[in-house]
């Protein structure tokens, strides 16, 4: 009877690592889906931050459009060239202005999408499975030992 007891235990050790490796399979499967589920949700995120900044930046360019031409319209009414002079200036202001909206713009859209990157280190926890099961066979080895 002494003599079945590390036999039962060496086969006690090796269901556990088999239903470990089991449990690692699916949690690393369930794992895998998850990081899909998260990559396809960041694609969408991002292409909707794509589509916003994209008619933001339309949209500011069709009100510089309409300021600088109603400014014209203005000054040239008035009798003053509007390519000329403080005319010039005014439309070389408004421009500036916008390409410095347009700046603050893109940098709050690079950080909303620097926002949405998962994290490299994020942990999966593979290894924690093995490390578990390599315990265990090492629990076996001892008992076998001793």
């Amino acid at each position: 009877m002494a003599q079945l007891a590390p036999v039962v235990t060496l086969a006690a050790t090796g269901a556990s690592i088999y239903a470990t490796s089991q449990e690692a399979k699916r949690q690393k499967k369930n794992a895998q889906i998850q990081q899909q589920n998260a990559q396809a949700q960041q694609e969408v995120q991002q292409q909707v931050l794509a589509i916003q900044a994209a008619q933001d930046t339309a949209e500011r360019r069709r009100a510089l459009d309409r300021s600088i031409a109603s400014a014209r319209a203005r000054l040239a009414a008035g009798g003053v060239n509007p390519d000329q002079g403080s005319a010039a200036a005014l439309t070389a202001g408004l421009r500036a202005t916008a390409q410095g909206a347009q700046q603050a713009d893109d940098a709050t859209y690079a950080a909303r999408l620097s926002a949405g990157r998962k994290s490299l280190l994020d942990q999966d926890s593979s290894l924690t499975n093995w490390v578990r099961a390599g315990q265990g066979l090492g629990r076996a080895m001892k008992n076998l030992l001793d």
